[in-house]
């Protein structure tokens, strides 16, 4: 062990750690922080580019000598690039404001930056957490500006790309069977036909509404509290900082990032992560009805509705030999359930602001973050093991559309509606086809009920009028 001190005293630390005092007090003081919930990997990055980014910023304003910025804009961006991730033992149960895991930051910083000027780990100085690595910030600017950064880029990176993807696939999926017509439902009732290209049409859609709010999310994240510091003011920053650290930032991360011109609202309530993660239910809602659609249609192989034809992944059941279950449904089924209660913890947690601050800034990170991580996966999973290699069976979906009351929809314009309820009625009752049931009562002859009642063609969008 090492002895180190802060404002409050002397603490130890083992000396092969880099991070200093402050963690080793948080480690001690806050069990359960280090338990379960650690940082994602997109976390310690955003804190690397930030501090990177006010070093040089530091450094082009002549706040900081040369040697020391430099020192700490290079450990900086060793830290943003994943070397030091061992040394951030912290989890989400801390302050609110998220003060143990950025003093964790600017130490781990420190010290490394000291060893780059020649020092052993664990030298007090001439690199100071406080005084050279957080100079101009506080916690309660960098903090939001860090939930802003990671969860931009995390959106960006993997959960943009996955609902491409997958979109992708579901549009592929449409038109493969833009002509293979078949039983539309509502009410969980036989209604008029549909194609199974448009099925998959309206499942890509609801995904392509879903990301665009996604996509306008990480616009809105652009906006950054940086230069605000404790209570928004800028109290102790440059005034040219947070210009100079957000240019820096964007030019690195490729982010429309832009300084906030209300810094005081990003630390005291947290709206837009709000939002985001709202966006983020909103994906889990269609994913959920896309998913639930899928394991309906492919409900069998016997004894279901067996339209659709999953492929067969893994054996099903371990008593009932030849199972195979729709898996990869059940797995971004729960997948979305868990993004329903992360949004309400964010959203609870988004209310609780007091004055100058929200104090539940750890706990929102890592929520909306868990949520991105857990939809980027799940739609990739789902994309590959299972919509990609969803077939149609044919023949049940013939059979089904051939005993479909409601094509006597298409009739009703020519003998009206009430006589064509009563075609249905008869038909149901007397276990006829619709076409039987029809010519039974008189009132169409063969040939025009074979015009009107083609599935396909009342299937399709009729001409416009206008």
């Amino acid at each position: 062990m090492r002895l180190e001190t802060d404002s409050l005293g002397a603490v130890e630390v083992p000396e092969d750690r880099y991070w200093g005092a402050q963690t080793a007090r948080a480690l001690e003081h806050f069990p359960v922080a280090a338990q379960r919930l650690r940082w994602p990997r997109a976390v310690i990055r955003a804190f690397g580019q930030l501090k990177q980014a006010a070093a040089l910023a530091h450094l082009e304003l002549g706040e900081l000598p040369q040697p020391i910025a430099a020192a700490i804009a290079q450990a900086a961006a060793e830290v943003a690039d994943g070397r030091f991730d061992d040394e951030f033992p912290l989890g989400v149960y801390q302050s609110g404001s998220g003060t143990q895991t950025h003093m964790n930051a600017n130490e781990v910083i420190a010290h490394r930056a000291n060893e780059i000027l020649g020092c052993a780990l664990g030298s007090a100085g001439p690199v100071h957490p406080n005084d050279h690595v957080n100079r101009g910030q506080s916690t309660n600017d960098v903090f939001p500006s860090v939930m802003h950064l990671a969860i931009a880029a995390e959106l960006r990176a993997a959960l943009l790309p996955a609902l491409d993807t997958l979109g992708a696939t579901l549009q592929a999926q449409a038109r493969a069977h833009a002509e293979l017509v078949k039983v539309g439902r509502t009410h969980l009732q036989d209604a008029a036909p549909i194609t199974l290209g448009q099925e998959f049409d309206t499942w890509a859609a609801q995904l392509e509404q879903a990301r665009a709010a996604l996509a306008a999310g990480v616009d809105a994240l652009g906006a950054l509290a940086l230069g605000g510091t404790a209570v928004g003011t800028g109290l102790n920053a440059h005034p040219r900082l947070a210009a100079l650290c957000v240019r820096e930032l964007a030019s690195r991360s490729g982010l429309p990032l832009r300084e906030a011109p209300h810094k005081a609202a990003l630390l005291a309530a947290h709206d837009t992560v709000v939002a985001v993660s709202a966006a983020l239910r909103t994906l889990a809602m269609a994913l959920l009805k896309i998913v639930n659609d899928v394991r309906w249609l492919a409900s069998g192989p016997r004894c279901g509705l067996g339209e659709l034809v999953l492929p067969a992944n893994e054996p099903g059941s371990s008593i009932m030999p030849g199972k195979v279950n729709p898996t990869q449904c059940e797995a971004l089924a729960m997948v979305c359930v868990r993004v329903f209660g992360n949004d309400a913890t964010v959203a609870f947690a988004g209310s609780q602001g007091n004055f100058q601050l929200n104090a539940y800034k750890p706990l929102m990170l890592h929520a909306v973050l868990e949520s991105i991580e857990l939809l980027a996966g799940g739609c990739d999973a789902f994309e590959r093991y299972c919509a990609r290699g969803i077939e149609p069976d044919r023949k049940r979906i013939a059979a089904y559309l051939e005993r479909d009351l409601m094509l006597v929809t298409a009739l009703s314009p020519h003998i009206g509606y009430e006589a064509a309820a009563r075609i249905a009625h008869d038909a149901q009752a007397g276990d006829l086809s619709l076409r039987d049931a029809a010519l039974a009562s008189g009132l169409i002859d063969a040939d025009t009920f074979d015009r009107l009642a083609d599935a396909l063609a009342m299937a399709r969008p009729s001409p416009s009028t206008s």
